[in-house]
């Protein structure tokens, strides 16, 4: 992306806030980010946030008032080689679909010879409402690319479908478009994601505080990488971002290692980041133990399956399978013993000592190992950023060398 022109179209929503950091992530990449504005984004975000992160002036106005400086949004069209509308309200989709060309962002949008991706950002009804269905479809028709909104909470505090899709997914589709990186192309992936919850009893489990969040990463990151990419998921919130990853739903150790041996055969790589319990009750109650009709004071567990190295002993030698290290000390060692242990290819080693790492957080420290010692040191960064990073390194992993 480094040297790409970028048009970073901004409309007058609440998700105007993400902008700031979707600008960060292509100045990062090395690509020049000019900023277009609504009249109305501007009350949701100034201009001299999103100018000092580009380090361009922001354009909002057909011209500069104290000095009459014409702003040419035909010379903008020509010089972008990309243009983001991120986010991407109801009133301007509309304005766009129809030519109505009464702010400078529009007349931008309408000069610009560049491909043109568009992130939608409203309230679900105003989604769901067919003249703004008709109006998406009508530039998708143009040959605008459409990257759809995500469901969750919206500015209303109703949940549904109108969230724009978050920066980092916004990123991924402008990377794959410029560098067409598809070295995961017609490659199958197995992730294990989340905790495992182990009945007690219909109401009681045996669990832990994974949330599937870098299992969820690195699905989105291989698949925007052209994998075929299918998530094991224990009890989790979140979702993949990328349209493509698919789920299979599993509760316990016992289901997830079914499914898996299921789907393992096709796959070319393996990636064990779920956080699976160690043991699990011998005799689950099939009705809910009454404390006043109980002297339950013990419970009995029984070891579960080692998912990872269950698989790891069946690989053949076209499939690399990767492991995950939660450890609190003796981290190397603890992780090198895992990795020769399960038969792994690579572990990725994060430790609960390192602040804003382990379940919970939206961040990650990690370092990653072979046999042959350390690969990668990685610093803190987001969970999708790391997840790219071990992704990359996954795809030009060569047992041989590394």
């Amino acid at each position: 992306m480094r040297g790409k022109h970028i048009i970073l179209g901004i409309t007058g929503g609440i998700a105007a806030y993400k902008s700031a950091s979707l600008a960060r992530l292509f100045v990062k990449a090395g690509a020049e980010v000019q900023v277009v504005m609504t009249p109305s984004a501007k009350e949701f975000i100034t201009p001299v946030t999103m100018s000092a992160l580009t380090g361009k002036p922001v354009v909002s106005e057909f011209f500069t008032a104290n000095t009459g400086e014409w702003h040419s949004h035909v010379d903008l069209g020509l010089w972008a080689d990309a243009m983001v509308i991120a986010p991407a309200t109801a009133s301007s989709i509309a304005k766009m679909a129809h030519g109505v060309a009464d702010n400078m962002l529009i007349t931008t949008y309408l000069s610009a010879k560049a491909p043109v991706f568009i992130a939608p950002a409203m309230d679900l009804d105003m989604m769901a409402h067919p003249s703004t269905a008709a109006n998406l479809e009508l530039l998708r028709s143009y040959g605008n690319h459409i990257i759809e909104p995500a469901e969750g909470e919206l500015a209303s505090h109703l949940v549904g479908k109108g969230r724009m899709e978050e920066p980092e997914r916004i990123f991924d589709v402008l990377y794959r478009f410029f560098n067409d990186t598809d070295e995961l192309a017609g490659k199958k992936i197995l992730i294990t994601a989340g905790p495992t919850y182990e009945a007690i009893d219909p109401v009681r489990f045996i669990g832990n505080y994974s949330t599937g969040k870098m299992g969820f990463a690195i699905a989105d990151a291989a698949a925007s990488r052209g994998a075929d990419v299918t998530v094991v998921s224990g009890p989790v919130d979140v979702k993949p971002s990328h349209p493509d990853v698919k789920v299979v739903k599993v509760e316990s150790a016992r289901q997830m290692l079914s499914e898996c041996e299921r789907l393992f055969p096709e796959v070319s790589a393996a990636i064990f980041s779920a956080a699976v319990a160690d043991y699990a009750p011998a005799k689950p109650e099939r009705s809910k133990i009454k404390r006043e009709n109980s002297d339950f004071r013990s419970l009995e567990l029984v070891k579960n399956p080692d998912i990872a190295a269950t698989l790891s002993g069946q690989k053949r030698p076209d499939q690399l399978t990767v492991g995950f290290a939660l450890e609190t000390d003796n981290e190397t060692v603890n992780a090198m013993h895992k990795l020769q242990k399960k038969n792994l290819d690579l572990i990725v080693l994060n430790s609960l000592r390192d602040k804003g790492a382990g379940f919970g957080c939206d961040t990650n420290k990690v370092s990653i190992y072979s046999t042959r010692g350390l690969i990668a040191d990685l610093p803190l960064k987001s969970k999708q950023e790391c997840a790219r990073d071990i992704i990359s390194i996954l795809s030009k992993y060569d047992p041989y060398t590394h």
